[in-house]
């Protein structure tokens, strides 16, 4: 079998997409929330400089003494730089503007692209679910995500111009696959921010459903104020109002990752047998 640690430790997955402002880091913190909810050992990892999973999750990204671009650099352990979410019931590698000087630091080091796959095999066993929020750029820190994982998950809005960039990524995991990392796998694409009102958009949906088949999630994620509203009080939208549309939407969509993940598993063990 390819990969025992897919099996025996956490699932590592990227949130990606290399357009900004399409909710990758919304996807993230609440997909966090909603596996917690159903008693999953999640670590939630910020790769971006910004800090916004961090701040999501009601850690304070100023205050944290320890944070990601220490673990990069070899200086710290994510055991002791992890923090935990009260409000979302996950840890959080917690990441600041610190982080985008990693940039630069790695490039001058051996493996520079497996230095959080490093970090993060140390903990692996810890956990169910480990969840990584890119940066929207393809920069070497997302490269260190890509790296470290073993599969992807593209949220995305139903817009003509991300289907451009869809084609973009989808090409990104495809060399990372072949010229890096061999476990890595594209899990799903999640429609995000949709408004079955807007005709464009549900044609956009059609087409992705067309194109990608058993790849797009089940689970549309609609356009909700609420789940807007939610970072600015340190929270995610899953727990800020559970019973807005967005969260139960959330919610469906991490019940939808783990009976996919158990029909992974499962086809798995039968090929091993066989």
């Amino acid at each position: 079998m390819k990969n025992n640690s897919v099996e025996t430790g956490a699932h590592v997955f990227c949130i990606a997409n290399q357009k900004g402002g399409v909710g990758k880091t919304t996807t993230a913190i609440n997909l966090a929330a909603a596996l917690a909810v159903l008693r999953k050992k999640v670590l939630l990892i910020d790769l971006d400089p910004q800090g916004n999973a961090t701040m999501g999750s009601g850690v304070d990204k100023n205050a944290a003494s320890i944070s990601l671009y220490e673990v990069l650099l070899g200086e710290s352990t994510i055991t002791d730089a992890r923090v935990r979410s009260e409000t979302g019931g996950y840890d959080v590698l917690p990441a600041n503007r610190e982080l985008s000087g990693a940039e630069i630091d790695l490039v001058q080091m051996g493996d520079r692209e497996a230095r959080l796959k490093q970090a993060i095999d140390a903990v692996r066993m810890e956990y169910d679910f480990i969840l990584i929020d890119c940066p929207p750029t393809l920069s070497l820190l997302t490269l260190n995500g890509l790296a470290s994982a073993t599969g992807v998950i593209i949220p995305m809005q139903c817009e003509y111009f991300a289907l451009e960039g869809l084609s973009d990524l989808v090409n990104t995991v495809k060399r990372v696959y072949h010229n890096i990392n061999p476990d890595l796998q594209l899990i799903g694409l999640l429609r995000v921010m949709f408004d079955p009102r807007v005709t464009l958009q549900q044609q956009v949906s059609a087409q992705i459903e067309s194109h990608f088949g058993d790849k797009v999630f089940k689970t549309v994620i609609p356009r909700n104020v609420r789940l807007a509203e939610a970072p600015s009080h340190g929270m995610p939208g899953l727990v800020y109002d559970k019973n807005s549309r967005g969260a139960k939407a959330y919610q469906e969509f991490g019940n939808e990752l783990v009976r996919r993940m158990k029909r992974e598993g499962l086809k798995q063990s039968a090929r091993a047998r066989a």
